[in-house]
This record gives C-alpha cells, structure tokens and sequence, in this order.
C-alpha cells in the first residue's frame, strides 16, 4: 500500500522504535511506516487502517507492537474474533494486562456477554491501572445491557469513579454510559442529569451527549443552509449558474501467525455491532 511522502516512520512511539530496533534497518523503517498510517486512519478510515496494519502483519509477526495494532485495526472494523485473537498473541508476547477491557469488549461482540463478565471478575482486573479498570466496568456494564440486565448495569456502573466530581480522561464516556442505561430503564430525568454532567466533562467530543441531551429537553436543530435552499425553492428562485461556485459544495493510528494456535482458532470470527451487542458504547 502507498505511504505517503510526509510519513518517514519517526513518527511512533519510542517504545515501538525501540521493539523494532530487533528487525533489520530497512525493515524496521518500512513497519514502523505501516504503523504510522494505521495510526493516523484508524479513526477516520478504519478500513484503511485496516490494510496497513495487515502490511506490518506481514513484515514483522513477531513484533508485539505490530500485533496490538493489528488487534486495533481489526476491532475497528468489527473484526471482533480476529482482533480478540491479535490482543492475546500481544499479550503472550510481552505479558502486558493493558489489553484485558479490549479483550473482554470483543468476547461481547462476539456474542458472549458472559465471557466478558467471566473476565470481568478475574484476578487481572486488579492488575490493571484505574483508567483499565473503569474500562472494564464499561465493559461490564455493556455486558449486562446485552443480557437484558438493566438494572444490573446500572449498578455496575456506580462507583466512585462515577461520583468524583474531579474530570478525568473516562469520566465524560462513564457518565454517558450511566445516562444512557438509565434512560434506557425509563428513569429520563437522571437520565438528562447524566447526560447534562457526561456534556460537563466532555471537552473533546469524545460522545454525543450534548445531542442526546438536546433531544431529551426536545430541542431541533435546523440547518440554516437548508432553511435558504427551502426558501428559495419556495419563491420559485434558483441561482444563476455563475454565482455557484466550488465554495458552496459541502465537503466534509499496532509471533507469526503460523505455529500461534490460539489466534488461528479465532481468525475470522466476527463480531456484530447490530447483533444485540454493542462494545463501542460501553
């Protein structure tokens, strides 16, 4: 796949650099480039994304990095058995618990609610740092909404770190989760206290809670463009074409394969994001 010019690979992390450093110089140049694009589309292109990190895959296997990004491009395409498997060839790589909430998150869209609870009560979770285990309550909590268990989620997801009035990186994604299984229990007007708290902490737009609490308090929002366009249609006036020009059309980031068994059984299997499980919305 093409790397753009501007990508020279120095770009990663010096921790990845420094797992590369294991691979001859021009190979360790070329996946560390690979990298860098799975980096900067899994976001936006996640099938790109994707395609990169089957690359890097190919280059270097062996490379715990390049699996884990392989884990995430994989989870961002709803690849959810192909990248569980990526995350536990990571992890017998280097031991690292980081990837548990993530492992577990994919055993639910996977369809196996339990699973993830099972993982969810495992000594491991005490391994992990508050932002891993905050992220497995989210996973938790997913996992009783899947199972019918609204009430339970609920209660999963009260806690400390929920009531803190100190914003942390997972508070705005808690508080959102805490709202929206609430109002999924019919308790709206907690609901939209949640809602209003989760828009407090969301700085970076992480959520959609400012919309959900707009349409909770019934408010519409209009596109002024479309109101002009509607106007105009009614008055029976279009514009002339040499006053429409180029400026009024909308424009709008990681062992071989062979000989790893665990991840063979599990390559392929994939998870739904309609089939009554939806891991990105802890």
């Amino acid at each position: 796949m093409p790397i753009p010019e501007d990508v020279t690979g120095e770009e990663i992390d010096k921790d990845v650099r420094q797992e590369l450093q294991s691979l001859p110089k021009t190979l360790a140049e070329d996946v560390a480039k690979n990298l860098v694009m799975v980096a900067r589309l899994i976001d936006e292109d996640p099938e790109g994304a994707y395609g990169y990190s089957k690359v890097a895959q190919r280059l270097a296997s062996r490379v715990a990095a390049v699996r884990e990004a392989a884990g995430f491009a994989a989870y961002a395409n709803q690849k959810y058995g192909e990248a569980l498997a990526e995350f536990r060839a990571a992890r017998r790589m280097t031991g690292n618990l980081e990837l548990w909430p993530l492992m577990a998150d994919c055993e639910r869209g996977l369809g196996r609610p339990e699973k993830a609870l099972d993982m969810a009560g495992a000594p491991e979770v005490h391994k992990l740092d508050k932002a891993g285990q905050v992220e497995m309550r989210l996973v938790a909590a997913g996992a009783r909404r899947d199972m019918g268990q609204l009430d339970a989620a609920i209660v999963t997801l009260q806690s400390p770190e929920l009531a803190s009035h100190s914003v942390q990186p997972w508070t705005a994604r808690l508080r959102y989760a805490y709202a929206d299984a609430l109002l999924a229990a019919g308790r709206e007007s907690e609901a939209r206290e949640w809602f209003a708290k989760a828009v407090e902490a969301d700085k970076d737009g992480s959520t959609d809670a400012s919309d959900r609490l707009a349409e909770l308090d019934g408010v519409e929002f209009v596109d002024a463009l479309d109101d002009e366009a509607a106007d105009g249609g009614e008055k029976g006036e279009s514009a002339p074409a040499e006053d429409v020009t180029e400026d009024g059309e909308n424009a709008r980031v990681v062992e071989d394969t062979q000989g790893d068994d665990e991840a063979q059984d599990t390559h392929g299997d994939e998870g739904t994001q309609n089939g009554g499980t939806e891991p990105r919305e802890h």
